[in-house]
């Protein structure tokens, strides 16, 4: 059961994991997102997706490099548009219909760096607009730092990658709030990871 009563992703153990850990954010942060426009960078199962449209979301659209993983009882949601085979990278505002109020990024394989360019993009002007990441040491950190397996031990190197991240954020325009450590560790490799939230 989730902290605030909701039962997010609980059907299927894939898409928990991941709702989980947003709803560990959207606690700790105080976050509303209820009637807001929402941007599931990184959709994959569809966990955060889930999450969102629990607490209310307007709409989420999910941008994901994948195809045909997402869950179906998320497909069907008429409040959720799947941009399959697409890379984040490359999105633009002309992409989606609206600008978007919140914008989740779970990656895999890329350093969430090289898309806040694109995810910037569709946020709506600042003041507004608010990034909840959650950041991954094991696709921050320069390989030396990676052991077998992916794993990444070493809480130094969690530190470099937690001011490392937050830094480049705040610098395309955003102010950090607080970075929490994650309830749950990564689902394949057991990976501390980290949640951060920012507001402009």
């Amino acid at each position: 059961m989730c902290p605030t009563g909701l039962t997010c992703a609980g059907w299927w153990a894939g898409r928990r994991s991941a709702g989980l850990k947003l709803e560990a954010a959207l606690a700790h942060f105080g976050v509303d997102v209820h009637g807001l426009v929402c941007l599931d960078s990184g959709q994959s199962t569809g966990g955060f997706t889930d999450c969102l449209l629990q607490h209310g979301a307007a709409h989420v659209y999910g941008v994901d490099v994948g195809y045909g993983q997402l869950a179906d009882k998320v497909r069907r949601d008429e409040r959720v548009t799947a941009l399959e085979r697409f890379n984040l990278r490359y999105l633009n505002p002309t992409d989606l219909p609206q600008q978007v109020d919140l914008a989740t990024l779970d990656l895999a394989f890329i350093s969430v760096l090289k898309v806040i360019p694109a995810v910037v993009s569709v946020l709506k002007p600042s003041p507004a607009g608010q990034l909840l990441v959650l950041i991954k040491p094991q696709f921050e950190a320069g390989p030396e730092h990676v052991k077998a397996g992916g794993l990444v031990r070493s809480a130094a190197v969690h530190r470099d990658v937690i001011a490392r991240v937050t830094q480049g954020i705040c610098e395309a325009g955003f102010e950090c709030r607080g970075v929490i450590e994650s309830p749950l560790k990564g689902d394949r490799s057991g990976n501390t990871e980290f949640l951060a939230h920012f507001t402009r």
